[in-house]
């Protein structure tokens, strides 16, 4: 049977859509197709099972002293896209199924079990143990917009843009509620609507929209920039750790640093260039990142995991030509926008070029470009955010408007 059609009807199986688009393409190649004529026994109560049965035609009736899976029946009979059968290996029987039709079945074998439990931000509720620091931080805190939205949809479409409106300051210790809203499900398209609420009140609004892998045009006319290997260079602790050596800086100054609470970064990042969050600089920056530690091989998690890594400096950068020693600046997020153009690993370099070609009225606009090392372009996105001299303490900032 065509692999091709076989993980079509897999991604339509309700029992398999938790299961991340990776996931069901090696389902698809262990499969086994099982062919039963009318009145004929496909397991008998009693006997060691073969694995899990995915309906593709037919239907089959239950019959036996063991209660079925609550939700898998309607009535003792299942049809197509229905299952039934054992997830771990060498389990008793414990009904006997009969076709009731001809019966065409795909059949995974008990050797193959743990695909339908892979670690992957499709599981928030399972032990984070074993994944990365990154995959651990959208596994226990399901605070990720674009995860809860790619929970929603159909696994064999991924992300191509998100666009994000921040409305309120966030509290760091309140907990969010993200209401994923289901705009439209098509064939090769999907689109979700995530309002973060945080006290009741709506703090962030994501529009994302998902689409079926297909082939296209291609073409490319921006170009990896030449600079250094990342393994060239130095990460922010290693840079940490020679500012507070460098003798050239005032004693003050290396002492502010040490007292600093320093919390290490799930994402790895090398400046291409110094950079000094101080000193005035041209609105342009350039630095390889990756996440620390290898992810799962689930393309919606890597998506994941960039659009929360490209926040982390983006957007400072229109303040670089603004900044002196002694300035306090206010900055916070107004909109940022993301589109991916081709397949990419979150754990592999990646080049972030970005720029800031305006600021004007409190607001300083950013663009930035992040490739691959074979120099393929990987993302483009945008980023407005709100530039102002810092308040006075006793000045409450209740909005970022």
């Amino acid at each position: 049977m065509d692999r091709g059609k076989v993980l079509e009807f897999l991604r339509q199986v309700p029992f398999l859509q938790r299961l991340p688009g990776s996931s069901l393409r090696k389902l698809a190649e262990v499969v086994q197709v099982k062919q039963y004529e009318v009145g004929e026994y496909v397991v008998r109560e009693g006997e060691i099972g073969d694995g899990i049965y995915f309906i593709l035609e037919g239907q089959v009736e239950i019959s036996g002293s063991a209660s079925i899976e609550e939700g898998n029946h309607s009535d003792l009979l299942l049809k197509q896209y229905d299952y039934f059968g054992y997830e771990s290996g060498g389990s008793i029987q414990q009904a006997t199924v009969v076709a009731l039709s001809k019966l065409t079945c795909l059949v995974l074998p008990d050797s193959y079990s743990s695909l339908l439990q892979p670690k992957s931000i499709w599981y928030a509720d399972e032990s984070p143990g074993g994944l990365s620091l990154m995959e651990h931080i959208l596994c226990l805190e399901p605070l990720e917009a674009l995860a809860a939205a790619s929970k929603t949809v159909d696994c064999l479409k991924l992300v191509h843009s998100l666009h994000a409106m921040f409305i309120l300051a966030g509290e760091n210790n309140s907990p969010i509620i993200y209401l994923v809203h289901r705009v439209r499900d098509g064939n090769s398209f999907a689109t979700r609507r995530v309002d973060a609420k945080q006290n009741g009140y709506v703090i962030f609004t994501l529009f994302a929209s998902f689409q079926k892998v297909e082939e296209g045009f291609e073409h490319q006319e921006v170009f990896l920039p030449h600079v250094p290997a990342p393994e060239m260079l130095l990460n922010i602790e290693e840079l940490r750790e020679r500012r507070l050596a460098d003798p050239h800086l005032s004693m003050e100054y290396r002492n502010k640093i040490a007292k600093k609470k320093f919390i290490p970064w799930p994402i790895e990042i090398r400046f291409c260039e110094d950079y000094h969050f101080s000193e005035q600089s041209p609105p342009r920056f350039r630095y390889w990142l990756k996440v620390k530690g290898k992810l799962t091989d689930d393309p919606a998690l890597h998506r994941c995991v960039l659009a929360y890594a490209s926040d982390l400096i983006f957007g400072g950068i229109s303040l670089n030509p603004h900044r002196r020693r002694g300035l306090k600046i206010a900055s916070l997020s107004l909109d940022h926008s993301i589109w991916f153009h081709r397949s990419v690993r979150a754990d592999d370099w990646l080049l972030f070029v970005i720029e800031s070609p305006s600021a004007s009225g409190g607001r300083g606009l950013s663009f930035g470009r992040m490739f691959n090392r074979r120099g393929e372009l990987i993302m483009s996105l945008t980023q407005e955010g709100l530039i102002r001299k810092a308040k006075q303490q006793n000045e409450d900032l209740n909005s970022k408007l």
